[in-house]
């Protein structure tokens, strides 16, 4: 496409480990037809975090269940077992069924979630902290897993429990095998299983703790699936119970060696490996992959990307931004030299992701005021609203036809720029989340036909919240709003993620379809006019 337009005076700059790459098309390209199936509010693979956090209360819930009829004694744990499966199949079984389904769903969401993040390049930068707490939740969730297997006592929880001893026997720490100290006839007695109870209750609860630190810094967290999303996925784990329910091996013999047993791949892979390889050599494996990943933040890591900056001159303290922040890098700080309770931002460098959300939330970032060089209450270095502005009056006069459109968009998602024609200009934005709806009613009212918002598809926001919180501006929900008097029929928003640039293109053919029928807009007022009443809230 030819340009008549001027193209914007800065380069967009994205944050470290901005995704791209086959592994991310790929990725992308599964969820996308997941989406044509459920929509993306109820696609499992876009909430793989809010899942394993389902996963773990179904978990939850059945164990305190199992936990009333288990008998912690040595005779009586395999009796108590098969009596909740087979003499109260119907609640007991159901319920031992949930248990082992459900910590099998957790495992795969959580490889999967681990996937994810790695193949995007979610783990540097301001991300490290989330990536680095994540990863001893790996093992904690193993241990989980192996201290149930051993509580119903029967043939797989014999050879698990034999096979760990002698996992950890390779560790230089114990002077005698575990297998002879614990594991023998004599030596497993009720205390023992006592003590295996009590490690099943602790090592969840400290799974859990670990996993709210692991969100800690992130705001408005995916921890709860949609309605349609959790029940669906509750009544396939419940419809699996029913058609295939755990059961167990036979009770445990130690002074035998069980020759064949049901497997679990979903906790029990690796120990295949400890007697086709050796123990050592698993213990070099896992130990080389867990410090990899926790290195792996580090290793990576690129220039930073610069941060949100506050000109206390223009903020009045409303405190939108902190709000609106995805990843909690502005706290409120009492403001000196005011009157009393009147608060501040404060940027905290290391948990900036550099998106630019907080500057849409300001409410000085409206381009109606008439200062030479708009400046707001906080805005990116990088990308400052100013040049949003400039780049708006430089293209709107180049504007020619009579289905004038400005096409705003955002760097992660479907590329703007090529649209950009001499009926087109086209800005792309750090995050959509940046653009202040006031943009909007300015291109409008200095003569565009249209505003087509390329928001990037839902569950594909570099920065999580940038399409919900432009949407419910959009829909006046949420502050900084667009105004009423502002003709909808005018705009459009589209999902439209990275590398759909064609739906693009046919998003844009339509609009200017329907912008024909119209009336010619043409410009009202002056761009250094002062803003309408309630334009500034």
């Amino acid at each position: 496409m030819s340009s008549t337009v001027q193209r914007m005076n800065f380069r967009p700059v994205s944050a470290p480990g901005a995704p791209g790459g086959a592994s991310v098309r790929a990725w992308r390209a599964v969820e996308r037809v997941f989406d044509r199936v459920f929509q993306a509010a109820d696609n499992p693979w876009r909430h793989l975090g809010a899942l394993a956090f389902f996963f773990f209360w179904i978990v939850t819930a059945s164990g305190i269940y199992l936990y009333v009829f288990f008998d912690t004694s040595v005779a009586g744990a395999f009796r108590s077992v098969e009596s909740m499966t087979n003499e109260q199949w119907y609640a007991g079984g159901v319920m031992r069924s949930l248990h082992r389904y459900a910590s099998d769903a957790f495992v795969v969401v959580v490889v999967l979630h681990l996937l994810k993040e790695l193949v995007a390049g979610r783990f540097a930068g301001f991300r490290w902290f989330s990536w680095v707490s994540g990863v001893p939740l790996a093992w904690l969730t193993l241990a989980s897993g192996i201290g149930g297997y051993w509580l119903a006592w029967d043939r797989l929880a014999q050879f698990v429990a034999v096979a760990t001893a002698e996992w950890f026997d390779a560790l230089p720490f114990f002077g005698e095998p575990l297998v002879r100290n614990f594991l023998t006839p004599a030596a497993v007695s009720d205390r023992f299983f006592t003590l295996l109870i009590f490690l099943h209750i602790g090592i969840p609860l400290a799974l859990l703790a670990g996993m709210f630190i692991h969100i800690q810094r992130v705001n408005h967290a995916d921890v709860v699936p949609a309605r349609a999303l959790g029940w669906g996925t509750f009544a396939a784990l419940l419809a699996l119970s029913l058609v295939r329910p755990a059961v167990s091996e036979g009770p445990a013999d130690l002074a035998t060696v069980p020759q064949a047993i049901a497997f679990d791949w979903f906790y029990l892979a690796f120990y295949p490996l400890v007697y086709a390889w050796s123990a050592e050599a698993v213990w070099v494996l896992a130990g080389t992959v867990t410090l990899g990943l926790l290195l792996l933040p580090f290793v990576a890591r690129g220039a930073p990307a610069p941060v949100a900056r506050v000109d206390l001159a223009n903020c009045n303290g409303c405190a939108r931004c902190f709000a609106d922040c995805p990843y909690a890098a502005i706290e409120m700080h009492a403001r000196s030299g005011k009157r009393p309770g009147q608060k501040m931002p404060v940027i905290i460098p290391g948990l900036c992701a550099s998106c630019g959300i907080c500057t849409g939330a300001c409410p000085s970032s409206t381009p109606f005021r008439s200062n030479e060089w708009l400046v707001t209450g906080i805005d990116m270095p990088q990308q400052p609203i100013n040049a949003a502005r400039e780049a708006l009056e430089r293209m709107l006069p180049g504007l020619r036809g009579e289905r004038r459109v400005i096409v705003i968009g955002c760097d992660h998602g479907a590329d703007v720029r090529r649209l950009e024609e001499e009926g087109v200009g086209a800005l792309s934005l750090l995050c959509i989340g940046m653009l202040p709806p006031a943009f909007i009613e300015y291109a409008l009212r200095r003569g565009a036909d249209g505003v087509l918002i390329a928001a990037c598809r839902e569950g594909e926001c570099a920065y999580r919240l940038g399409n919900d919180w432009l949407t419910q501006r959009l829909a006046g929900a949420r502050e900084p709003h667009l105004r009423a008097s502002v003709p909808r029929d005018r705009i459009t928003l589209i999902s439209a993620g990275a590398g759909e640039e064609a739906l693009l293109d046919r998003a844009l053919s339509g609009f200017r379809g329907r912008l024909a029928a119209m009336p010619k807009n043409e410009p009202r007022r002056s761009s250094r006019d002062k803003p309408a009443r309630g334009l500034v809230s």
